[in-house]
């Protein structure tokens, strides 16, 4: 059996968890020691179990506890060279042996687990998404998109779970109080993704297979929880898939850790 839960999701830190009864791993690790730790326990995972962590790219709300946790639980990292050199200052010292480089469309395996690591459109350095798959499940983890593209498409096909970033809603995002630089870096094309983009995206990879979708990485000032589910099961609704019926969907909370999902 597989196991994926949203620990915490969105702009002020992030962090996910995945894995089988033998080996389980987190995604991101963008918060304290104590605060990750608290949500595993929440969720009964006890941290001394965790195998491993990806890192999906450098910025500080998915790597903010990675270091410390590294050196606490003496875990390996995995991260593409660019998100290593973008983070080595910010987390501080992690050891030889787990450091581990890893590259985008490449496929490695942690014990029972294979993952592929998949390029992204985001203002980091080689940033990647992640597709899982372990006792013929498959995971996908989709956040921090400037873009919907082809390719991201294909990964995410016949996917058992996709988390997807739906990170702001358009009109909020313009009339809010953000300076004009942030605005348009969140909209560009290695921003964020926006509701509407997100939820074509989920209507669209429903009929391709996928039978779960959790939305993620929502903005704490433009957009919420009610407003990005809402879109997104308008969307599939347009498409005549019954949310509830036909697919999964449900919001990542913030700061709360989200269902347990035994796939």
């Amino acid at each position: 059996m597989v196991k994926f839960c949203s620990l915490f999701s969105g702009s002020s830190g992030n962090c996910l968890l995945f894995g089988t009864e033998k080996t389980k791993i987190l995604i991101d690790a963008g918060l304290s020691r104590k605060a990750i730790f608290n949500a595993l326990n929440r969720i009964d995972q006890r941290p001394e179990e965790i195998k491993g962590i990806l890192l999906t790219h450098e910025h500080a709300d998915h790597v903010k506890g990675v270091g410390i946790l590294s050196r606490t639980l003496d875990i390996p990292v995995y991260a593409t060279w660019g998100t290593w050199q973008g983070c080595m200052s910010s987390v501080g010292a992690v050891s030889d042996k787990n450091r581990v480089c890893i590259e985008a469309n490449k496929t490695f395996e942690i014990d029972d687990l294979t993952i592929l690591p998949y390029s992204i459109p985001h203002d980091a350095n080689d940033p990647v998404g992640f597709c899982m798959m372990a006792d013929n499940k498959k995971v996908v983890v989709a956040t921090d998109l400037g873009k919907m593209t082809k390719s991201l498409l294909k990964v995410f096909e016949k996917s058992d779970l996709l988390f997807l970033e739906s990170n702001h809603d358009v009109d909020m995002l313009m009339i809010g109080s953000y300076p004009p630089y942030l605005k348009q870096r969140i909209l560009g094309d290695k921003g964020h993704l926006c509701n509407e983009v997100a939820a074509k995206t989920a209507a669209y990879m429903v009929k391709t297979g996928v039978t779960r979708v959790v939305l993620g990485h929502l903005s704490e000032k433009n957009n919420f929880k009610e407003l990005a589910y809402i879109t997104t099961a308008n969307e599939m609704k347009k498409e005549g898939i019954v949310p509830g019926i036909d697919v999964t969907v449900e919001v990542a909370d913030r700061y709360t850790v989200g269902c347990v999902y035994d796939l």
